[in-house]
């Protein structure tokens, strides 16, 4: 195992979770799963999620279940499980991170084959606002304005950072924030202004909406979910969708090859599986993530004039050759030295 792996299983949290035995249950041992995640949903699966399903695990089994779980932003939880981090089951912030770990040969089944598609929850990328707005953010051109401090994660390393540069890309490409549909260059143009207002870039969207929390910054460019969990925890944060957004899919999977080495293939399995029940689905939606299940989706949500999918921007193979590989539009859009 690397180094980064080990600094990251030193820091990484264990959530024992059990619930009393049935009367009838057999003894039986104690199960450690490793679950590697990106920040957003920290609290859907510490405090609900996981608990719930070792619960369940263990009226069916006997089986105690412990969770070793350890948060960080998507792209770098990836590569700390491509060089080591031996986590049974992962829930990253989009496909191409699973991807990493296909090609390592780490994830050897078709992944995307169950309920789904692989994908257990969705967002959408919005702007974090001060109380009341009072800077009038309405559209992602607003956020080019000199007098606007913005706050988004970093790309190299986050995955939400990734989600938050497709949103304004998408928007206009599409024709929306200003710009011509199809007008790549006043696109680029359109992300450039944007970044250049960018006075922090945090590893991870977790990180950054907490500076925001803190006062740093007067909009941030995050997650619906992490605005609306701040809100619930008695933060103070509005927030506004542009009329032209991402819808944001988060994919979760089993790693076949750790997975197998822990002795923890069925648990592992039935983990992945819990997460489609309508009972997880609903503590998705319950901090503030749009479940892929509809029927658990919260009522009232605001919707956005055009809301778009990576599938609708040519893919993941399209996005990171045409936006994210060197020499790309992010390249040429983001200030020198970020």
């Amino acid at each position: 195992m690397s180094l980064a792996a080990l600094l990251l299983l030193a820091c990484s949290e264990t959530a024992p979770v059990e619930s009393a035995s049935a009367e009838t249950a057999p003894a039986a041992r104690t199960r450690t799963l490793t679950v590697a995640a990106f920040t957003t949903p920290r609290e859907a699966y510490g405090k609900t999620i996981m608990p719930a399903f070792a619960e369940q695990w263990k009226a069916k089994t006997g089986e105690t279940v412990v969770f070793e779980a350890s948060y960080q932003g998507s792209g770098a939880q990836a590569r700390a499980v491509r060089e080591g981090l031996k986590a049974d089951v992962v829930a990253l912030s989009l496909e191409p991170d699973i991807t990493v770990l296909e090609e390592a040969g780490l994830i050897t089944h078709d992944w995307k084959a169950g309920a789904g598609e692989g994908m257990v929850t969705r967002s959408l990328a919005v702007i974090a606002v001060r109380p009341g707005n009072p800077k009038g953010m309405a559209d992602w051109s607003d956020l080019s304005r000199a007098d606007v401090d913005v706050l988004t994660p970093n790309v190299r390393t986050s995955g939400g950072a990734m989600w938050n540069v497709l949103a304004i890309w998408g928007a206009g490409t599409r024709g929306f924030s200003g710009v011509t549909a199809g007008d790549e260059q006043a696109t680029i143009d359109l992300l450039r202004g944007v970044l250049a207002r960018v006075t922090v870039m945090d590893k991870g969207a977790r990180e950054s909406i907490v500076n925001f929390e803190k006062g740093v910054g007067d909009a941030a460019i995050t997650y619906e979910n992490e605005v609306l969990v701040a809100k619930a925890s008695g933060k103070q944060m509005d927030y506004v969708v542009p009329p032209s957004t991402i819808l944001i899919e988060n994919p979760v999977a089993v790693v076949d090859t750790y997975a197998k080495a822990n002795g923890n293939e069925d648990l592992a399995r039935a983990f992945v599986a819990f997460l489609q029940t309508p009972e997880a689905q609903a503590a998705y939606a319950q901090y503030g993530l749009r479940p892929v299940d509809e029927s658990q989706a919260p009522v009232g949500l605001p919707q956005p004039t055009d809301l778009f999918t990576i599938e609708d921007l040519g893919g993941w193979g399209a996005m990171k050759t045409r936006v994210f590989d060197k020499g790309g539009a992010y390249d040429h859009a983001v200030p020198t030295g970020r």
